[in-house]
């Protein structure tokens, strides 16, 4: 049976395609979930992609995700800077937490050098665009496997 992989996106991430072509790339919302999953079937992984702004739907399912040791990843987006309720919430993870961004914050504006997650997350993979999320279910499926 397939285990289920959790990714979750914070704000603005659900505007894929249209937000920032020149930055985030033209692929859309719908073509990363796609694409997730498909990746996920090929490594025997089941993909729950989610994405809201409100940092209480994110906390609820980290709690979740806690509690069922469901494997993490996640792309805080705008909350990677600054929101220490998310980061407690991913302190309470049990499965690997793999902290994923587009593009690379830290050769961006100042105020993106710092992320509040990556000090609780297994791993962070920034800057290979789209295909950071599926560098992330690679790095979870070496992970399963010890590699």
């Amino acid at each position: 049976m397939n285990q289920e992989v959790l990714v979750i996106n914070g704000p603005n991430i659900d505007r894929l395609g249209t937000r920032e072509p020149e930055i985030y790339g033209s692929t859309t919302y719908q073509d990363l979930v796609a694409m997730l999953g498909a990746r996920g079937l090929e490594l025997g992984f089941v993909v729950d992609v989610r994405q809201s702004a409100s940092e209480s739907d994110i906390i609820g399912w980290l709690h979740k995700a806690a509690d069922a040791s469901t494997p993490v990843i996640m792309n805080p987006a705008a909350f990677t800077h600054y929101s220490y309720a998310i980061r407690d919430a991913c302190a309470l993870l049990t499965a690997p937490l793999i902290e994923v961004h587009i593009s690379n914050p830290a050769a961006r504006e100042e105020f993106r050098h710092t992320s509040v997650i990556s000090g609780v997350a297994t791993g962070v993979i920034a800057g290979f665009g789209i295909n950071s999320y599926l560098h992330a279910l690679d790095a979870l499926r070496a992970l399963q496997l010890g590699d």
